[in-house]
């Protein structure tokens, strides 16, 4: 008898399916959201953002 943990075949089935399309729809897209927000990664606040943009400009558009 199965534990009531475990998984049928078929969910077993359907699961690698589903990871199979995600695999091909990242390779062909690539990732589109990201797994975790903003707020849990920590990113730079929107002055850090501002900072890095103006370093960016070159140096003939003064």
């Amino acid at each position: 008898m199965p534990s009531p943990d475990s998984t049928s075949p078929r969910d077993q089935d359907a699961a690698r399916r589903k990871a199979a399309e995600a695999l091909r729809l990242a390779r062909i897209f690539g990732d589109v959201l990201p797994d975790t927000t903003g707020d849990e990664r920590g990113e730079e606040s929107v002055r850090d953002n501002d900072e890095w943009l103006r370093r960016q400009v070159p140096p003939h558009h003064g």
